[in-house]
């Protein structure tokens, strides 16, 4: 349970826009659901590849901050003990939050899950319309860097621009009228955007810096999506394009 649910935090509230998810879980799958609810700009989509023990119903884990703080607790470093209350609402037995105790028994903490009604109400659900994803790779540790030297070196920008230029992805910062940048992102791709569609450079390089294995897609139509394979699950991060 540890691992699902230190998974879960890293690459939600570990972007540091992300504070509350809501969970879809049944039998045989469970799903995560989220969105930064001040700017959304960032859409959260995931799956577990097995389902999650006792994450059956739909329910919210709000206050992501306390759970992680409870989950890096030294006591629980080890051994520790995570089971899901429940309780019967409606007729139904539901999850109710997580109960925490270490080797030991002496030490213990309780996480409130937010109730069906309440998360519905909180995280509406944000719709995308299939796309056609026109650009799609792997970016390498190496690419990734490229991208944080260009933020670095124009850090009064808020977006970046992408767009292909003789089968290379370029990534451009700034307007030359003024300071700027660019760079080759990924070098060969297959497809063209032709479209100069902007995108927030803090969300991308937050989620390129989580752990898992990364394809990058972007679509002409203004979106683009991160998919972070972590083993435990599939994150996929939806970003609409940002206006200039």
């Amino acid at each position: 349970m540890i691992d699902f649910l230190k998974d879960i935090v890293q690459h939600t509230h570990g972007l540091g826009v992300i504070n509350m998810l809501k969970v879809t879980g049944t039998k045989t799958g469970t799903a995560i659901n989220a969105f930064d609810q001040a700017t959304k700009t960032v859409i959260l989509n995931a799956d577990f590849k097995q389902p999650v023990a006792g994450f059956e119903g739909v329910f919210g884990m709000p206050n992501l901050d306390r759970l992680n703080t409870i989950l890096n607790l030294p006591p629980y470093k080890e051994d520790a003990q995570i089971s899901v209350v429940t309780a019967s609402r409606n007729n139904e037995v539901v999850p109710t939050g997580l109960h925490f105790e270490n080797a030991a028994g002496d030490f213990k903490n309780d996480y409130r899950f937010m109730s069906q009604e309440i998360v519905i109400d909180k995280l509406k659900t944000v719709k995308m319309r299939p796309v056609t994803w026109n650009v799609e790779f792997e970016p390498s540790v190496a690419n990734i860097q490229r991208l944080k030297f260009q933020a670095s070196a124009n850090a009064e920008e808020v977006n970046f621009t992408a767009k292909t230029n003789n089968g290379n992805l370029e990534l451009s910062f700034g307007d030359h009228s003024s300071h700027a940048g660019n760079f080759t992102f990924q070098a060969g791709v297959s497809g063209t955007l032709s479209k100069a569609w902007q995108w927030p450079v803090k969300a991308v390089i937050s989620i390129l810096d989580l752990p898992g294995d990364k394809k990058f897609s972007i679509s002409d139509e203004g979106a683009a999506q991160i998919t972070v394979n972590t083993g435990l699950a599939t994150y996929n991060y939806i970003l609409p394009a940002q206006s200039k």
